[in-house]
């Protein structure tokens, strides 16, 4: 008689990168249905106003950062290593709006300063600090009764790639149709080894509106370009040392924090899944915002 070990918690984790895109929508949707909830929904604010959009992130193992052979890989992204996301989560849909975080100006009198550039609508909240951000999370936590956070690197890049292994959600290369980047650096200028003196598309001086690009497996939007958005990750010079349960590494810089997703302002290979910014603790930025973790 064959006796089989019984396996640990981290291998009944499915390897999301070996599953289809069928296979990956449906994982979500049983981890949907383990908690009574839809793929995607909003939790409802006291007062009955709706809150971000959510898409439920099922919990899985993936194979985090990328290689030297990947067109416009970064020292920083290295080595790529197997992580594992032991816990589902629900992540904002798209990063926060201008008009979503309007409510929480109105509500805690949070100082607007009239010499920066700003958002509304339904374009996202930029020329924000970390501060300011755990600020939002603190409110819309109360507002909510639910516990919501900034995502860790891990479960960001987790999320974004949606059990993907190429630079991008959607493949190998990227246009100004699916990703809002500097089109005055496209992503084939890398792939050919060669500079692109007309753009095919028109620059843009600042982000657009929030949701125009096709969404992932998992239903998110704008995780490549548009704005980088902030991790809750301290900033680490490599994955070298990554710890394998996506937990934030003891040696990151405190004072720096990791940003994902690439810009509006930046070239299109920021964009990809594996590229990571450092930003400063107390930095603003037009091309910069977040996008919102609620724990399940």
């Amino acid at each position: 008689m064959t006796i089989t070990a019984p396996r640990t918690p981290e291998q009944r984790l499915l390897f999301i990168d070996e599953l289809s895109h069928d296979e990956i929508k449906q994982l979500q949707r049983d981890a949907a249905t383990a908690f009574q909830l839809a793929p995607h929904f909003h939790d409802t604010l006291k007062g009955g106003v709706a809150g971000p959009e959510l898409a439920i992130i099922p919990a899985g193992r993936f194979e985090m950062g990328s290689e030297p052979t990947e067109i416009g890989h970064q020292r920083e992204e290295y080595p790529r290593h197997l992580t594992m996301i032991s816990k589902p989560f629900a992540m904002g849909i798209y990063p926060i709006t201008g008009e979503e975080f309007r409510l929480f100006r109105q509500e805690t009198e949070w100082f607007l300063r009239p010499e920066l550039i700003w958002h509304e609508g339904r374009y996202p909240a930029i020329n924000v600090r970390i501060e300011d951000i755990k600020l939002f999370l603190a409110w819309l936590s109360l507002k909510t009764g639910e516990t919501y956070r900034l995502p860790t690197e891990a479960e960001w890049e987790y999320a974004a790639r949606a059990g993907t292994t190429t630079p991008f959600h959607h493949g190998e290369d990227v246009s100004c149709r699916e990703v809002h980047f500097n089109p005055l650096f496209p992503y084939k200028e890398k792939l050919d080894k060669r500079r692109w003196y007309m753009p095919r598309c028109f620059p843009s001086p600042k982000a657009s509106e929030v949701g125009l690009q096709a969404a992932n497996a998992w239903g998110l939007h704008d995780v490549h370009g548009n704005v980088w958005e902030f991790t809750q990750d301290h900033w680490t010079t490599s994955h070298l040392y990554a710890n394998r349960n996506g937990t934030p590494s003891n040696s990151a810089n405190p004072y720096w924090y990791v940003t994902k997703g690439g810009s509006w302002f930046d070239p299109a290979a920021r964009a990809r899944s594996a590229a990571r910014k450092k930003r400063y603790l107390d930095e603003m930025d037009t091309n910069l915002g977040f996008r919102v973790v609620r724990e399940l």
